[in-house]
């Protein structure tokens, strides 16, 4: 299938020769500006045609060079009629030639100059993404520059560095898995093999099967938890969305959470304002952020100590806060206790996968809130923001235990 005709770039060399010969039209007569028109128009429309073949050739070291030739010629081509068609004598012809060359050697030159730069950059972009395609992450343009070139040359540097990021992500969160993995899996191919060798007897062996089972719905919490997580990730969802009670889910979440914090020792409290705004989001998955956050709250407040509910409205959302008066966050785990497999040393001994808070910071980006650690001169406080659209009527605030 042949190239079509580029009907703008025709169009545009026309128009350009009509300009010309309007020139001499008002400063000679119509009759020079007729024979420019001649000379001109078909000249340009030609140059246009094979500038467009020029197009389609395989590099663009040789593209850069014949454009700088083709515009050399066409120059030369003009000159040479006029001269011939005008009867310039043989001073002014060499004149003109003389010129004319040394103009077509500065536009080769500085072709030149600009395509061996620019295709030094490309090669730079086309080397790097070669050795990332390999593997490596470690490799950037290092490009510097205000032209589109740099520009693709940063757009390939930062991609390359969140392609790192991303994998040491995955990296660790392999290991993660890896490890909590192991121990349900190796305690239940010791229980298993106790059991098949027949040395225990048969109440040792309800009791085997009963820790079987145990690590086995550990097993299938953790599974269920890792396919929600990637199903969020995904942007995988079909959620039905409605107004939400923010009060009343709060206060549902609480008297949920209320017996494991009365076998703790824990207080629970809640402070909540007469009026409230009504985001719009789903109650199941917003109570589930609303359970993860009260229990880790409650996990990590020691005896007689308190974990405190408050939501207000700000700037047309509501804040939500879930505030305990344990041991605090470590600074250096504040940044990344909302990734998936997280868990500060000190808290290694306790239950569960480390993937509590990344879910809730994935359900309550996916209702278009944000969610974070607020500073805290005791303890832990985490905020959760949901942008609002109504009021909604509330009963009295209550509180206490």
């Amino acid at each position: 299938m042949g190239r079509r005709v580029p009907l703008r770039g025709v169009i545009f060399a026309l128009l350009g020769a009509l300009a010309v010969a309007g020139v001499v039209r008002a400063v000679y007569d119509a009759h020079g500006a007729l024979l420019t028109l001649e000379i001109v128009a078909p000249i340009g429309v030609v140059t246009v045609l094979a500038s467009e073949w020029i197009a389609g050739w395989g590099g663009l070291r040789r593209r850069f060079g014949a454009v700088a030739a083709l515009a050399a010629l066409a120059l030369a081509v003009i000159v040479a009629l006029f001269i011939q068609i005008m009867f310039v004598s043989r001073h002014d012809a060499l004149m003109t030639v003389l010129l004319v060359a040394y103009a077509a050697a500065l536009a080769l030159w500085t072709s030149r100059r600009i395509g061996r730069r620019a295709l030094a950059d490309l090669d730079a972009v086309r080397a790097t993404l070669t050795e990332v395609g390999e593997g490596r992450r470690d490799v950037r343009t290092g490009l510097n520059g205000d032209d589109e070139i740099a520009a693709l040359g940063r757009d390939v540097d930062a991609m390359i560095t969140r392609l790192d990021r991303e994998e040491r992500a995955r990296r660790t969160l392999f290991a993660a898995v890896s490890h909590d993995l192991r121990t349900p899996i190796t305690a239940l191919s010791l229980l298993a093999t106790a059991i098949d060798d027949e040395v225990v007897d048969a109440a040792k062996r309800r009791e085997y099967a009963a820790r079987m089972s145990t690590h086995v719905r550990a097993l299938g919490a953790l599974i269920d938890d890792l396919f929600e997580l990637t199903r969020l990730q995904s942007d995988d969802l079909t959620w039905t969305m409605e107004q939400v009670r923010v009060d009343v889910l709060l206060r549902e979440a609480v008297e949920a959470m209320r017996p494991a914090a009365d076998a703790g020792s824990v207080a629970m409290l809640t402070e909540l304002p007469n009026e409230l705004a009504a985001p719009r989001g789903n109650p199941e998955q917003l109570q589930r952020v609303l359970f993860n956050l009260i229990q880790n709250a409650i996990r990590h407040t020691p005896p007689d100590g308190s974990v405190t509910v408050r939501a207000e409205g700000v700037d047309g959302a509501v804040v939500v806060e879930v505030a305990d008066t344990g041991g605090g966050i470590v600074p250096e785990a504040r940044e990344r206790v909302f990734e998936p497999f997280y868990r500060a040393d000190a808290a290694r001994h306790e239950p569960g996968a480390g993937l509590g808070l990344a879910i809730a910071r994935a359900i309550v980006e996916a209702h278009g809130g944000a969610i974070w650690l607020e500073d805290a001169p005791v303890g832990t406080r985490v905020r959760f923001r949901l942008p609002a659209e109504r009021p909604a009527g509330r009963p009295a605030a209550s509180a206490a235990r």
